[in-house]
């Protein structure tokens, strides 16, 4: 396609403006002229999500200054270090949003368009570049203006940009359409799961999916008991082969049971094999200084050996022949239940919990034993569907890297201050 003759490392500051949002203060909360602005929470991967978009006061001069136009690249200036760098492109109206600190923007000069400088900071985000130049303070990276300014970007011919923006963009299609079936599953196991624990469809007929009147109980009727875990505080180094492991959050609220998110157990602490993880656990997040992880729930398929329960997460041991562990592990995030274990919780903005009496008292939907296992194999085939087409996203995925990589000559791993980082 071209030679690398062709190819022009400039920094990305040459290529477009480079410039970093307003900051978010209490003055600017409460002043005059408030208007919409993006941060981090609405710049996904390759898309902006407009919902959820919160206000603060603009003066005329700043909203020129921050106001977004077609084509502008936002990046997450600040998120977790492998989110840090995380880029879309904004397609809204001229000057109806502008955008906070937490973000920067890029906007491309004449020489780049918006699409192939996107191939470019996603391929940095794959590869760790933005990882590589950030700066972390506690749980959080910062990218930085000036040192994303720095990053020495592959300016190529015009024409050859949008041969490869065309080509991936023909690629990306094909992932869309998967996402779209994948969205749609999703969204009819959601709408199975409300109407299986709506109170509102009590006294429904047995062949319709609602629940009679007297199919809900209380959590604490069904359970026979509650254990919390061992103290989780300690080294963050992975267990070695033989040692023992505390499973850390991201083992419970990522969806699915991950095995792989533990760390090694303290030494000033005995394990106790009676808190040790098997098939068929059903684990809640107990406490955390995030509300939306508070009550995540999992059932454990295949867990690691030598892995223990954290004192950060609890064990919901139900009673035998009354309540199937999966249908409870199901109906734990239906809408009307996790409304339920919400407002039960307590703490301040910096720590959350649910206690065990205060989630005893939850009521959930009880129908009999075979409707429990119904609903079970109605769900678990929705997430079969589900599995099977992300297997494919993810095959297309990996294609399309392997594609850009190709198309990029293998040449995207920018140089930073005399040395390459991939």
């Amino acid at each position: 396609m071209w030679d690398s003759a062709e190819i022009q490392w400039t920094e990305v500051r040459n290529v477009g403006d480079v410039r970093m949002g307003k900051q978010l203060s209490p003055t600017a909360r409460d002043a005059p002229g408030q208007f919409p602005y993006l941060r981090v929470a609405n710049v996904h991967l390759g898309r902006i999500d407009y919902a959820d978009v919160n206000t603060m006061g603009f003066t005329s001069a700043e909203r020129e200054a921050y106001g977004l136009k077609p084509g502008d690249i936002l990046l997450n200036e600040g998120q977790s270090l492998e989110l840090v760098g995380r880029s879309a492109i904004y397609d809204g109206v001229e000057g109806r949003f502008c955008f906070q600190n937490t973000l920067i923007r890029f906007r491309p000069g004449a020489d780049v368009l918006p699409a192939y400088a996107q191939v470019v900071f996603e391929r940095w985000l794959a590869t760790g570049v933005f990882a590589a130049i950030a700066k972390k303070t506690t749980s959080i990276a910062h990218l930085g203006g000036d040192r994303f300014g720095a990053l020495l970007f592959p300016l190529i011919p015009v024409a050859a940009q949008r041969r490869i923006v065309e080509v991936i963009e023909s690629s990306t299609a094909l992932e869309r359409g998967i996402e779209a079936t994948i969205a749609k599953l999703r969204s009819v196991r959601h709408g199975v799961l409300v109407e299986l624990a709506s109170p509102s469809l009590a006294g429904q007929s047995a062949e319709g999916h609602g629940t009679s009147a007297e199919s809900f109980s209380s959590l604490g009727n069904v359970l026979e008991r509650i254990e919390v875990g061992v103290a989780s505080a300690g080294p963050e180094a992975t267990p070695a082969p033989g040692e023992w492991g505390v499973i850390r959050l991201g083992a419970v609220t990522s969806g699915r049971f991950d095995s792989t998110q533990v760390k090694r157990l303290p030494t000033s602490v005995k394990p106790r094999r009676q808190l040790e993880i098997v098939s068929g656990d059903l684990l809640m997040v107990r406490v955390n200084g995030s509300a939306s992880l508070v009550g995540s729930a999992v059932v454990v398929d295949k867990p690691s050996p030598r892995l223990l329960l954290s004192d950060l997460i609890m064990r919901l041991v139900p009673k035998s022949g009354v309540i199937d562990f999966n249908f409870l592990g199901a109906v734990l995030s239906a809408p009307f239940v996790r409304r339920q274990v919400v407002a039960r919780f307590r703490g301040t903005s910096g720590q959350f919990q649910i206690p065990q009496s205060e989630l005893e008292s939850v009521t959930i939907p009880l129908p009999d034993l075979p409707k429990q296992r119904e609903a079970v194999a109605t769900l678990k085939a929705f997430d079969e569907q589900v599995s099977r087409e992300s297997g494919e996203l993810s095959k297309l995925r990996h294609l399309r890297q392997g594609l850009v990589d190709e198309l990029l000559s293998g040449r995207l791993t920018a140089p930073v201050g005399g040395r390459i980082l991939r």
